[in-house]
């Protein structure tokens, strides 16, 4: 096998709205390598707009009836990828470019190395780091954009590479998630899975973030909702009463640092962030509610 060749290899994309977007990166546009799109459903324009570009550029297209989120996304892509003969999936966002030469050192790793999942560095446009691993504090259920002891490793899902079998064999992302802190849940269980992280130091993904969402630093009310919900739904899954309890505890003032990474100015006109933020902590809270009550049913 040389070593650019990607055969066998899928590079598995989910779009959402104007797939325009996809045209700026030229691994999907390469006629060596085979694309699979799940176009989550936004309108009829969108979807007839990414049966246009399959057709034209020769990519799987996955429809489905509804927005799926993120993960579930993910998790249609590479199903479809499965069935049609691959063996290795190449997870990118739409507003991710990675160069084939990077590609392939990602798929080299990952069939070396068959319990691995694998990221490349990720870099703005400008050349400035965004993601270079990162970490997750079980006892306070903050995140860091760094390895930080006593935390626990995690990878962006913004670029990843792992062979189908191991992940077929971990289930995917957790679809209950829809958007945000999927892959930090996706790490967490392929760690206790007996897997491996991997951040690829010789591979580098260029991320114009927020690109599916549009400019502007204020952040989506979908941001602001999952981030919020998706954290306490990681602490009912995964941690024991008393970590869940902590973290309860903690969640105004994470809502509150969440709302921040949207800037200032958007306080201004507050009502639709913070109802966002309230919202999903409390969707979040009531998901811990429900393992305490389930905890506290009688046996039999």
């Amino acid at each position: 096998m040389a070593d650019d060749d990607l055969t066998g290899v899928a590079v598995v994309v989910v779009s959402y709205g104007d797939p325009a977007i996809l045209l700026d990166n030229p691994l999907l546009l390469d006629p060596g390598v085979d694309v699979v799109v799940v176009d989550n459903w936004s309108t009829a324009a969108s979807r007839a707009a990414a049966r246009d570009l399959a057709a034209r550029h020769g990519w799987d297209l996955v429809e489905p009836a509804t927005n799926l989120g993120f993960g579930a996304g993910v998790d249609r892509g590479v199903d479809r990828a499965a069935r049609t003969g691959h063996d290795v999936a190449l997870v990118v966002n739409p507003d991710a470019a990675l160069p084939r030469a990077d590609a392939a050192t990602l798929v080299r790793r990952v069939r070396a190395r068959p319990a691995v999942l694998a990221a490349p560095r990720v870099v703005r446009p400008d050349g400035s780091p965004w993601f270079a691993g990162a970490s997750l504090d079980l006892r306070t259920g903050r995140t860091a954009n760094r390895p930080a002891p006593p935390g626990v490793p995690w990878l962006t899902g913004a670029c990843l590479c792992v062979r189908l079998d191991a992940w077929q064999a971990r289930g995917g992302f957790d679809e209950r998630y829809f958007l945000y802190w999927e892959d930090v849940e996706l790490s967490y269980r392929w760690v206790r899975s007996g897997g491996t992280l991997e951040l690829v130091d010789e591979a580098t993904c260029v991320h114009q973030v927020g690109g599916t969402q549009g400019g502007g630093r204020a952040k989506s009310r979908a941001y602001y909702y999952y981030n919020c919900r998706n954290r306490l739904l990681f602490a009912a899954t995964h941690l024991d009463r008393r970590g869940r309890l902590r973290w309860a505890v903690r969640a105004p003032a994470y809502a509150w640092r969440v709302l921040m990474r949207g800037g200032r100015r958007q306080l201004l006109r507050p009502g639709p962030t913070l109802v966002a933020a309230a919202r999903g902590t409390g969707a979040g809270l009531l998901e811990l509610v429900r393992t305490f009550t389930r905890a506290a049913q009688p046996l039999g």
